[in-house]
């Protein structure tokens, strides 16, 4: 039975999951997660350990941090930050881009932290200015931290971490820059160093092609000096008892071999790959889907969520649909008729938009796939659209490197 369908029926082929996360996972990374595990004192389990988190520097960018990897989802990583970062009463800035951002700073707000909020315009992309007139009022330097998403999955956004690094810079504030990639890492391009992130955020479920479970957190010294300073109790969560080379004190307990087996088998597919052609695939790839909702649109039924093209993400496309079209009849009829698993709206986008991921374990043909099987969708539903599959055609059938829309 296809679990994602509703249907007892066996469905032939393979079903498409173009959702955000979680995403398709390789053979490889499922095969790896079958291997049994392995006796706790086993040093393999150490070199398990310390491939993982090698491998996750490489992609934070993160050459000198500490990596330290939660048996948690995103939330528990921002938990663990808040936590490690700032103590209850405390203060930080939350860069408004959508649900995520606001889900973040709810979070902290949840374990008593005083969270100023940034405007978040619909469809666009968080504002480093205003973070920096919060941060110039700031003359007691009350705010302990900058938070910023990089990739709000749930808006489509991709906003400009340079820009927040400079609006702390000119600020002359000592504000640390904590950053959410959940969304966007080993998918868009990030360098926590160049950027002087102090910490960064991610999890396996999305571009990193592992089941959800694991997340992670890239440490500069700058932070772990400031959560060494920080009285907040904690002790699962705490990045000063982790700091460790005991695998069972690096978990506060036993370590997710399995996940762990799976995340090394990513990692060696991202670097095998090489992380430059990643990212290069998924630029093409979103290119491909954002020239077919350009298509799309010019019949008026289904138009972009976020207008501003610089600021659509290469992970999952956001589209939003003329009022009287249910986004969520037509998210079922893609999935049970045309086996084509893609996302709806969250928060106060619900039943205005549905998404379409496209990170991961994808390439040209899959996309396209998805993109027809929308198309076959929406013209059962009686939406109407302009030629989209046609215009993702002419984009992967360019020479690479080639831009046409």
């Amino acid at each position: 039975m296809n679990p994602s369908s509703s249907s007892s029926l066996r469905i032939p082929g393979t079903p498409f999951l173009h959702a955000p996360g979680p995403t398709r996972l390789p053979a490889q990374v499922v095969n790896a997660m079958g291997i049994q595990p392995l006796e706790l004192g086993d040093p393999a389990l150490d070199t398990l350990i310390a491939d993982c988190e090698n491998g996750l520097r490489r992609v934070f960018g993160a050459r000198h941090s500490d990596v330290f990897m939660y048996a948690a989802n995103g939330h528990g990583a921002w938990e663990a930050t808040v936590c490690n970062l700032v103590a209850p009463g405390g203060c930080v800035v939350v860069a408004g881009s959508g649900t995520f951002s606001e889900a973040w700073a709810l979070h902290a707000e949840g374990l008593g932290v005083r969270v100023l909020r940034t405007a978040c315009e619909v469809g666009r992309a968080a504002d480093a200015g205003a973070v920096e007139a919060l941060l110039r009022a700031d003359t007691a330097h009350e705010i302990a931290a900058v938070f910023a998403v990089h990739t709000d999955t749930g808006s489509g956004v991709t906003s400009d971490m340079q820009a927040f690094r400079d609006a702390i810079d000119a600020a002359s504030h000592p504000a640390l820059l904590v950053v959410d990639v959940v969304a966007s890492l080993a998918a868009a391009p990030f360098d926590m160093d160049a950027l002087r992130v102090d910490v960064a955020i991610g999890a396996s479920q999305k571009a990193l092609m592992v089941p959800p479970g694991l997340s992670f957190v890239a440490v500069n010294e700058k932070a772990m000096r400031v959560a060494e300073a920080n009285t907040t109790p904690r002790v699962y969560w705490d990045w000063l008892r982790r700091r460790s080379d005991l695998s069972y004190r690096k978990f506060c307990g036993t370590p997710p071999q399995s996940l762990l087996m799976g995340l090394k088998a990513a990692l060696d597919l991202v670097f095998e790959e090489g992380l430059a052609q990643v990212i290069a695939r998924h630029r093409r790839l979103a290119a491909a889907v954002q020239a077919a909702v350009e298509g799309w649109s010019e019949r008026g039924d289904v138009a972009f969520h976020v207008r501003d093209a610089k600021s659509r993400s290469v992970s999952v496309t956001t589209i939003a649909v003329r009022e009287g079209i249910d986004p969520e009849a037509l998210r079922t009829l893609a999935r049970e008729r045309f086996q084509v698993g893609i996302a709806g709206g969250l928060g106060n986008l619900a039943g205005r938009i549905f998404r379409i991921g496209h990170l991961g374990d994808l390439n040209a043909p899959m996309v396209l796939g998805c993109l027809a099987g929308m198309e076959a969708a929406m013209s059962a539903s009686g939406i109407a659209y302009g030629p989209g599959v046609e215009r993702a055609v002419r984009v992967l059938s360019a020479p690479a490197g080639e831009n046409v829309q």
